[in-house]
């Protein structure tokens, strides 16, 4: 603390189970270095120009316990700040943003949290730790040109970034910790990363020499440097961490070109750093197509978007099939009739028809249980969001979890009646009629239901543990699903055969002849 500048920020495990930012289990403003609440502006000022660092603070206030606090919220307020910190950084050199959420897993309003940063050369972020390994690297650039650079997590992965301006040029590289030599090619920039509405990028023409900055626990032995595969020779110490070589850019003006460092240390330890670049303004690399889905999507909107599609076809075709005639079969009937037929049944008999119709609608507008939300703070569980002590927090990861409800068990639940239905209508003589032997086998579909149901009972033992006995007890889209699943099952295998109506005598007396 006494040599370094530190600039911490919240993220959302900071804020799990926080009722307010005065609760003592706020522990960033006890343990943390800034000691703020809230976003901030540090400037970093030097002899050739300031540089800006505008934190962004998107953890909910108040902050509920998990899941439910995977998004990060910036209400109005919050982008008020934002862009007074953003106009503040105007006349410095560069400005960085950075946060612990992506923006992708930040909820704003309009305009969006990416057109107030659109000034600043690059947005550092973390939250998403590689995905579980599956995507080491999150590098995007958003439509404003702004660098969106995810960096791995420490926690799990010991990873950490290093970046540099040089003559204002920006480039890091992304490390693991405690694996040297530490390589970063400052000149010439990867063209990957290149910002031409933030950078002078014309200075790469002009360059003398090709810079690099080298560290290790033991002293450098040596910095071998290539272009294209030709060996340029040994990079010279200027001072501290910073080795150069003189070069002409101009030798490499056209096209794209690769460098390659190579850094030895006296213990015998080597690092390759590589990358391409270009001294042509006019060329760019595109980013990986995946990391920028994951990086540039409102996944919020998109968990949305799919979570009311779902209902409404599921409810369209409930209703759908309530009132429309069934046609006259002239042939034997194949799985699509069959499924159609399933759903005439299941919709027309009305205590499937308003069970299913209900589950579905509640499920959309209904709180999911009301409970200890936080410690101490009983609230309410929406799709759309949470009532919390007097406080409103948008619906979020909800909609993920309404998603996985609907296609793990609503959506099932409903075709297993249909399909238990189907059962009961034509009972064994069903195997006869359906061709070389592509019958329902009806051991793996009660299987399938049973693991599903299963599902849906950890759930409820999930909520449990979580937000505990009262949440557990008033819990309409858990515990009490749960435990009218069965009864409503029970109801199919046991309902009066005469309650199929004309439909069972209708197609039974086509199958027969």
């Amino acid at each position: 603390m006494e040599k370094t500048k530190w600039l911490d920020i919240k993220g959302n495990h900071d804020a799990y189970n926080i009722p307010n930012l005065e609760s003592i289990n706020n522990y960033y403003r006890k343990y943390s270095a800034v000691r703020k609440d809230g976003s901030f502006h540090y400037v970093h000022k030097t002899p050739f120009g300031n540089y800006s660092f505008i934190s962004l603070d998107a953890t909910p206030n108040p902050g509920p316990k998990r899941p439910y606090n995977f998004f990060g919220i910036l209400d109005e307020e919050r982008m008020k700040e934002l862009l007074l910190l953003a106009q503040e950084s105007s006349q410095s050199n560069h400005t960085i943003w950075f946060g612990h959420y992506t923006t992708s897993t930040i909820l704003s309003p309009s305009p969006g949290i990416r057109a107030i940063m659109s000034s600043a050369t690059a947005y550092l972020c973390g939250h998403l730790h590689t995905l579980g390994g599956l995507m080491p690297v999150l590098h995007t650039r958003h439509l404003q040109g702004t660098l969106e650079l995810e960096v791995g997590d420490w926690k799990d992965n010991r990873r950490y970034r290093i970046f540099a301006f040089d003559h204002d040029l920006f480039s890091f590289a992304d490390l693991t910790f405690d694996k040297w030599p530490v390589v970063l090619i400052t000149n010439p920039k990867p063209l990957l990363y290149t910002c031409a509405g933030h950078e002078p990028l014309e200075r790469l023409l002009h360059s003398t020499h090709i810079r690099i900055l080298a560290f290790s626990v033991s002293s450098i032995a040596s910095v071998t440097v290539k272009i294209d595969g030709v060996n340029l020779g040994q990079a010279t110490h200027l001072s501290g961490p910073i080795f150069t070589l003189k070069w002409n850019p101009r030798t490499y003006s056209n096209g794209t070109h690769d460098i390659e460092v190579t850094v030895q240390d006296s213990a015998g330890r080597s690092k390759r750093a590589r990358h391409t670049f270009s001294v042509q303004e006019n060329i760019q690399l595109a980013f990986d197509p995946l990391a920028s889905f994951v990086l540039l999507t409102d996944h919020c909107l998109l968990g949305r978007v799919v979570f009311v599609l779902i209902a409404l076809i599921q409810l369209a075709t409930l209703i759908t099939y309530r009132y429309l005639a069934y046609p006259e079969l002239k042939e034997p009937p194949g799985f699509i009739k069959l499924t159609s037929f399933s759903l005439h049944v299941l919709s027309k008999i009305n205590i499937f028809y308003y069970s299913v119709l209900l589950l579905t609608t509640y499920t959309v507008l209904g709180p999911w249980f009301f409970g200890e939300i936080i410690d101490g703070k009983l609230g309410y569980c929406f799709s759309f969001g949470m009532f919390i002590d007097g406080h409103f927090l948008q619906g979020s990861l909800t909609f993920i979890s309404g998603i996985l409800q609907l296609v793990f068990f609503n959506v099932p639940l409903m075709a297993y009646l249909c399909w238990s239905l189907l059962q009961r209508c034509f009972g064994h003589n069903l195997r006869s009629h359906l061709h070389q032997g592509k019958y329902l086998k009806t051991v793996p579909v009660h299987f399938l239901m049973l693991l599903l149901y299963t599902w849906q009972v950890y759930a409820c033992y999930f909520l449990h543990v979580t937000y505990g006995t009262v949440a557990l007890l008033f819990s309409p889209l858990r515990t009490w699903l749960t435990l009218l699943t069965p009864v409503l099952v029970r109801r199919v295998w046991t309902l009066n055969p005469a309650t199929f109506g004309t439909f069972m005598v209708q197609l039974k007396s086509h199958l027969s002849s």
